[in-house]
């Protein structure tokens, strides 16, 4: 049955009931107290192996675009859902763009619709914030929905192994992938204690 959805004005939370079978929950930004549960969701949606992905690379140390860090709660307040998107460019000197990911839900609450309500709303929010286009790496028959394709990320590429058909994009402003090339690259601010081992590891080098 379909859901029922209501949006405050200040887009802070989203209330979804499913009246079958799926539970009320939120979205809403992720907030400081998030972040343990979130990781630990990530472990059980994803396994330890999620950090040697290569979109880890990107993400490492760096803050998610600011308004763009998305949780779900189940109705007792348990976090079950997750997405962030992260300022990155594509190539030396090149476009802006966002990264989308990771994506998780709680395992045994993955037919509720939550993944792709945290997708939708991600998407529009990132629209609505007026931001060019989104990528990520993910699986192409999944993400289709939601516009995402291969056919502008042709010259791009990870810093590290990845699937070119994996490698998907989502123009909210057309044109914004025109011409796109290089491999993408992290651009949006250090956390406070990245950002001092990151200015180590340059006068290191």
């Amino acid at each position: 049955m379909e859901a029922a959805r209501q949006i405050d004005p200040a887009w802070n939370a989203v209330a979804v009931e499913d009246r079958g079978a799926a539970p009320l929950f939120t979205v809403d930004v992720e907030a400081a107290g998030d972040i343990a549960a979130r990781e630990l969701l990530l472990d059980r949606a994803m396994g330890p192996m999620r950090r040697r992905k290569s979109s880890e690379k990107i993400r490492r140390g760096r803050l998610p675009a600011e308004g763009l860090a998305l949780v779900a709660r189940a109705e007792d307040g348990t976090l079950v859902g997750t997405v962030r998107l992260w300022h990155v460019t594509l190539g030396e000197g090149g476009a802006r763009a966002l990264l989308l990911g990771p994506l998780a839900v709680e395992p045994a609450m993955k037919s509720a619709g939550i993944g792709s309500r945290l997708m939708r709303d991600a998407i529009a929010r990132a629209a609505t914030l007026g931001h060019g286009a989104i990528l990520l790496v993910g699986d192409p028959e999944y993400y289709v929905r939601f516009g995402f394709t291969a056919e502008k990320t042709a010259g791009l590429a990870m810093p590290g192994p990845f699937e070119k058909r994996r490698l998907l994009a989502l123009e909210l402003k057309p044109g914004a992938l025109e011409g796109a090339a290089g491999v993408i690259a992290g651009s949006g601010d250090f956390v406070p204690h990245a950002r001092v081992q990151a200015k180590r590891r340059t006068a290191a080098a």
